[in-house]
Parts: structure tokens; sequence; C-alpha cells
């Protein structure tokens, strides 16, 4: 491995030079996803209207109507619409810009890494930016629709749900970056491996923690109280879990040796 160290002021410009490429990127699908913010508002709304119902038989797989009657999207304020398009025009372009800012990412820590190591650029873009959107698909045809069915019929037989389209947008949002973000896991825990943070061995040694961890940790971020819910994140960070101390398994048996 080559004694590469680059002086702070370098170190600092690289970086800046690295975050305004991500900004550029930002902006420009933030430009082009304004323009379709009435249509990602439309999806946006799937899972007030809509479940995924699986069946043992064909089709498998059905969209089933919610047990959220009269509920509405409402504002309460003059320029709430209006911010809500903009807010979500910048999640979605930030979404879009994923493999500009993962290979940015990589490029600013690839002058620490072996000549081996650098190649795995395209890897590791596709990679990050798959596990995001698997993950934020996940939350957004699963979680999200059955959060949002308990939430508004859950004891409200005498009330009329009429939700702000602001609180419905964040709330949304809120957990579509959190479970994207989450299936990140596998690949933290290589870039932990490689830093010599943790190993693999002691990552498994320590998998009871990682599985009440699991559990704490969706309790705290699902939407709802039911054990179904957060199992349905718990198990996907348990399963991430084992996937990223495979990998880093892998990872390690494969680089050379050093000195």
């Amino acid at each position: 491995m080559t004694d590469f160290r680059m002086p702070l002021t370098e170190h600092l410009s690289e970086l800046r030079r690295r975050i305004i490429v991500s900004l550029a990127s930002v902006l420009i699908c933030f430009l082009f996803t304004f323009t379709y913010s009435e249509d990602l508002f439309r999806l946006l709304t799937f899972p007030m209207k809509f479940e995924i119902g699986i069946h043992m038989s064909y089709p498998y797989v059905t969209l089933v109507p919610t047990k959220i009657e009269n509920a509405s999207l409402i504002f309460t304020a003059p320029a709430e619409a209006f911010w809500m398009h903009l807010k979500m025009a910048f999640i979605a372009g930030l979404i879009l810009s994923l493999p500009v800012i993962f290979h940015q990412l990589w490029k600013f820590i690839s002058p620490g890494l072996l000549l081996k190591e650098k190649k795995y650029v395209a890897p590791f873009v596709i990679m990050a930016t798959i596990l995001f959107f698997i993950g934020a698909s996940f939350c957004f045809l699963f979680v999200l629709p059955f959060a949002m069915s308990f939430l508004l019929t859950y004891k409200t037989e005498n009330m009329t749900p009429m939700l702000s389209v602001g609180s419905y947008v964040d709330f949304c949002l809120k957990f579509i970056l959190s479970f994207g973000a989450i299936f990140e896991l596998p690949i933290a825990i290589v870039v932990l491996t490689r830093m010599g943070i943790v190993t693999p061995k002691t990552l498994a040694k320590n998998r009871k923690y990682a599985i009440l961890l699991a559990f704490i940790l969706a309790a705290i971020l699902t939407p709802t109280p039911d054990a179904f819910n957060q199992t349905l994140m718990a198990v996907p960070i348990i399963f991430l879990y084992e996937a990223g101390i495979l990998v880093a398994r892998l990872f390690i048996r494969k680089r050379p040796e050093v000195g």
C-alpha cells in the first residue's frame, strides 16, 4: 500500500470540490423533478389508497384498496402546498443524484485505498444505489401502506381524518429516507472493516446484541406501535447485518498482505 498523505488544506479542498459536484448534481436533478412534482405527489398518495396483497395462488401479488375512508389531504397555510412541492422535488432530486454522490464519496476516500481496491468504484456506486432504492421501495410498497392503514383506522370510528399535506409528505419522506439509509448497512460494515474499526469475527460474536439493537431501532423508527410493522423493519436490518459480515469476510480474504 502506498503511503499517500494529503496535506490538510489539500484534503479540505478536495472535500469542498466533491461537495460542490454533489450539490450541483442535486440541483440539476431538482430542476427536473420539480417539473413533475404533481406526478410525484400523486405517487406519494399511494400508501393512503392501496396496500400490497400477497397470495399463495395466482396472481400472487395484487393491489388492495386500504380501509381508510374519507381521508383527505388539506393545507392549512398559504405556502404549505408550495413548500410541499419544493420539499418533495428536492428529495426526489437527491435520490436521483445518488449515483453521482456515491461516486464523489468514493473519489474522496480512494487516495487511502490500495491500488486494486480503487477499481471497485463501479461496484460500490451500483450496489450503494441499488441498496438504497430497494430499501426505499420496500418502505413505500409495504411499510407505509400498513402504517397508514393502522394509524388512520385505529379507534377512529367517530373521527374523520383530515391530514395536513405538509405533515403527510414529511411523514412519508422521513421513513422512505430512513429505510433507504438502513439498507446501506452492508456497505457501511465493509467500510468499517476496511478501516480496521471492526472485524467480521467481532460482528459475528456480538450478533445477539445486533438483533436486540435492530428491534430497538425498529421500535423507534417505525411509525406504528404494533409488532408486525416493527418486524418488517427489524428483519431486513438483521438480514443486512449478516450480509455485511459475509461480504466483509470475502473482502478481507481477497486483500493482499501488506509489509
